[in-house]
């Protein structure tokens, strides 16, 4: 509250009108809403491009001269300016985070419970996450060992709980969302990639092709070129790390229980057969990324036949029959919801 008032005393409503420069974060999402409601013009920075304003050089950052260098910025014009989320879709990403935040605190305690038990010689029974207590509480195990676990089950009890009334609420929240459904007609998309996929780019518009959205994610080559010579490396792994993770995630997914004849999947295992499965994987996922953008924008379900002839001649210009689209949305809600397993919780199940 002592920092709202120090505000206020130099931007509130009383105060003249100003141009106010902020550094984008989750803080900067209420610093934004406070300041334009006390009628003040914000410009969020897009911090991965801060750097070149000045920000750090010289080895010399301060929040003085942070300060200074964005004021000098914001005289000269030119600011990298950040994109500032709906507030639907920053309601959707809380929800996501906290999902996540309990998912991962569920599956490391499902790993250590694991642990504990295989010092003493014990392997416990395999089984997904959700069902992890009940199938250690049915099992034989010897006083001592029940003991120690029992603090643990207990907590991952309460998390369970917790993490259903999440998923109803994210569920409710998807039902606002149609685009979400729609995306999760693509192979090895659920509701949860779809809604993060969503939560983080907010509008598929604000990007003019599928290769800004690539790079948006960090899924394109990183590059150091010179000299007229092109020297491709390692994906520069730049902005949301948790959705580029899950659209890996998915990617293995596609690879391996897609249908047969899926044009993704025959993509991937042409490249994997010439790179290899790690390359291949990484390189699906920035293909589905297009895709994914491509079904956004245009408002299509997934279409494996559409798809193959995009990838031949390179234009989609048919209109998608409402008959399939109906289909292809009753396919994907027969999908696990908002339950289904993330690279945590399938680590854990084992």
């Amino acid at each position: 509250m002592a920092d709202v008032r120090s505000l206020e005393s130099l931007l509130g409503p009383e105060q003249p009108e100003a141009v106010v420069a902020i550094e984008a974060c989750r803080e900067a999402w209420y610093v934004y809403d406070l300041l334009t409601s006390w009628g003040n013009q914000v410009v969020l920075v897009d911090t991965t491009r801060s750097r070149r304003l000045g920000i750090g050089q010289h080895g010399r950052k301060t929040d003085r001269i942070d300060a200074e260098v964005l004021a000098l910025a914001l005289e000269r014009g030119g600011i990298p300016v950040a994109h500032l989320l709906s507030p639907h879709r920053r309601e959707l990403r809380r929800r996501l985070g906290v999902r996540r935040a309990l998912v991962e605190s569920r599956a490391q305690m499902v790993t250590t419970a694991r642990g504990l038990a295989r010092e003493q010689g014990v392997r416990l029974p395999s089984s997904t996450v959700a069902h992890f207590v009940s199938n250690v509480r049915k099992a034989q195990l010897v006083p001592e060992l029940s003991t120690v676990l029992e603090p643990l089950l207990k907590l991952l009890d309460s998390i369970n709980a917790e993490l259903e009334g999440v998923e109803e609420v994210l569920a409710k929240l998807c039902v606002t969302e149609p685009i979400i459904s729609l995306l999760a007609t693509a192979p090895g998309v659920g509701p949860v990639v779809a809604a993060s996929f969503v939560s983080v780019l907010d509008e598929a518009k604000r990007f003019n092709s599928a290769h800004h959205v690539e790079s948006y994610l960090g899924l394109v080559p990183s590059e150091d070129s010179s000299g007229g010579k092109r020297r491709l490396g390692a994906i520069t792994k730049k902005g949301n790390k948790y959705v580029r993770a899950l659209l890996v995630q998915s990617a293995w997914s596609i690879l391996n229980n897609a249908e047969r004849q899926d044009p993704l999947r025959l993509w991937a295992e042409a490249v994997a057969a010439r790179r290899g499965k790690p390359v291949a994987v990484v390189a699906l996922a920035r293909r589905l990324v297009g895709v994914l953008w491509a079904m956004w924008r245009k408002g299509f379900a997934y279409e494996p036949a559409r798809l193959a002839v995009a990838a031949s001649r390179g234009l989609t210009n048919s209109a998608q029959t409402l008959q399939f689209r109906v289909d292809a949305l009753k396919k994907a809600g027969k999908k696990q919801s908002m339950k289904g397993l993330t690279a945590q919780e399938v680590t854990a199940t084992t």
